[in-house]
């Protein structure tokens, strides 16, 4: 191609110049872009070779071959095969499944700028005994086909822990594409959505990480892997069953934060801190904590913890998982495989001196029974229990099996708690009170000046809220009501309408209290209490 072309905007007076504009380029530019586009189509058909359903195992090599050598037009053979094959399979349209295709095949594309770890991940995926994906998938070729896929999977998790995600739900939308969401502050949103077979591969790659078996999609498995990124380690908690389109995956962020906790910290209010203080100063009795999935009881347990001298009372911990590493601290984590469960690991601790034992969670009538009667021998227990309110927690360990008597002498607190998200305090704005709130308010002696709603900034992702804090109920069992519960007086009926009626009203107070000083909306306040 001719310089002077593009030496016609400039002058051409000097020597130099002039021999510029007669001179040649010894290449066409436009057939070396062709070039390299070829080259990279190649390349991407390759790794679409590699997770594709319709090559068999057996032929993939040729199929990396004639793949390399005509990229573009092996390329469409597939996707039109692939296409046909979708169609009779599900009930999508010929231009959905096309749609789709073209979808992620430009996603796929764009994905080195957008991943950004190629040549330097800042995060590093480890299985429980520290090998990482590329020990896992080898150093070969594999890992050179697979990497596009492992800087997804790389970029999800990283994802997950810069947005502050509690768990990762992978799930199939239909048979053409799979759905990854986030829970954040609890609250579940949709990020992503990725192609069937891409996002299969993203689920063998995690599954592989987990010591999971990858060829097995229909039984429910269990897994655990590591994240060592800048900051530290993170550890994950995985878990798989197969349903309708395809294999769904959930993976538990445990927080690395829980050991940072104390009783000032959550949300305590003053009053409610200086009752569990004093009674985790005592030698012996048990504290119950109560809530749903999700509602920071094991992070609450943390805070006491942090709150005992570790160096003066041996402490001893059974949970599954273990979600922080406490110095000085003996902690044992359930596994069903090696035959350890909370009422074995629990037996085999009252024999090794213990001044306080944490049970993770109280799950049946065995591990209920040996808790109670360690409180009652010299030994203070902290222990959690999945119930809505501190009435259905009794309820709940009556049904397990535990007696009356038993449970009346040994069980001291009971504490029901929630999580309500904060709000952003980036962009909260004075909320829009109805004249019969504002009436409502006057009439119970309640300040609304300081009253908040969420509205939506950059930091907060939009949704207006930044973090959470807990509300508490505390459920104290005075002489009156052991005597209750050891005479078989109280009526469970009653106790459970009662009951519930008292703690979702004390919670709703204390969450009130929360809302007039501007820390969370009435919104939120409704939706995590009701």
């Amino acid at each position: 191609m001719p310089i002077s072309v593009f030496m016609k905007f400039f002058p051409t007076a000097s020597p130099i110049n002039a021999a510029w504009a007669e001179a040649t380029l010894p290449f066409n530019p436009i057939k070396l872009i062709l070039l390299i586009i070829w080259v990279y189509l190649c390349l991407y058909c390759v790794q679409y070779v590699q997770f594709s359903t319709l090559v068999a195992k057996e032929r993939k090599s040729i199929a990396n071959v004639a793949a390399l050598l005509a990229g573009p037009v092996f390329l469409l053979l597939l996707v039109i095969a692939d296409t046909i094959k979708k169609r009779y399979e599900g009930s999508a349209s010929i231009l959905e499944i096309i749609t789709h295709r073209i979808r992620d095949i430009w996603a796929t594309i764009r994905s080195p700028s957008a991943i950004g770890f190629r040549g330097g991940s800042s995060i590093k995926l480890l299985d429980v005994s520290g090998r990482s994906i590329k020990e896992i998938y080898g150093h070969g070729k594999s890992i050179g086909h697979d990497r596009h896929i492992l800087d997804l999977t790389e970029r999800i998790v990283t994802s997950a822990l810069e947005e502050r995600a509690s768990d990762v739900l992978i799930d199939p939308k239909d048979d053409l594409s799979y759905t990854i969401r986030f829970r954040v502050d609890g609250v579940l949103r949709t990020v992503e959505q990725i192609e069937a077979n891409t996002c299969q591969a993203v689920i063998n790659s995690i599954k592989a990480i987990s010591n999971m078996d990858i060829s097995e999609r229909r039984r429910p498995q269990d897994g655990a892997f590591m994240a060592k990124t800048t900051d530290g380690k993170t550890s994950f908690r995985v878990a798989s069953a197969g349903v309708v389109n395809g294999e769904k995956l959930s993976v538990r962020v445990l927080s690395q934060n829980a050991g940072m906790f104390t009783l000032t910290n959550i949300g305590l209010p003053d009053k409610q801190r200086m009752i569990i203080e004093n009674a985790i100063t005592k030698p012996s009795g048990m504290l119950l904590m109560c809530g749903p999935t999700g509602s920071g009881k094991t992070t609450t347990m943390y805070a006491m913890l942090n709150e005992i001298d570790l160096f003066t009372r041996n402490v001893i911990t059974v949970e599954d998982p273990i979600e922080y590493v406490l110095a000085n601290a003996s902690q044992i984590e359930v596994n069903p495989k090696a035959d350890i469960t909370f009422a074995k690991a629990l037996r085999s601790i009252l024999r090794q001196d213990p001044d306080v034992i944490c049970v993770g969670e109280v799950r049946d009538e065995e591990t209920a029974g040996t808790a109670l009667r360690a409180s009652q021998t010299g030994h203070l227990v902290l222990a959690t229990v999945h119930s809505n309110s501190s009435a259905s927690a009794l309820i709940r360990l009556l049904d397990l099996g535990v007696t009356p008597l038993l449970l009346s002498s040994g069980l001291d607190i009971i504490i029901s708690q929630r999580l309500v998200r904060r709000l952003c305090e980036n962009c909260k704005v004075p909320a829009e009170i109805s004249q019969s709130q504002i009436y409502d308010f006057r009439r119970r002696g309640i300040n609304y000046k300081n009253i908040f709603q969420a509205n939506g900034c950059k930091r907060c992702n939009e949704t207006g809220y930044y973090g959470r804090t807990a509300i508490f109920d505390i459920l104290i069992l005075d002489n009156n009501l052991k005597a209750n519960i050891a005479n078989n007086t109280l009526s469970i009926e009653l106790l459970r309408k009662e009951g519930d009626k008292r703690g979702k009203s004390n919670l709703q107070k204390q969450g009130l209290k929360k809302v007039v000083s501007g820390i969370t909306s009435l919104e939120e306040l409704k939706r995590a209490v009701g």
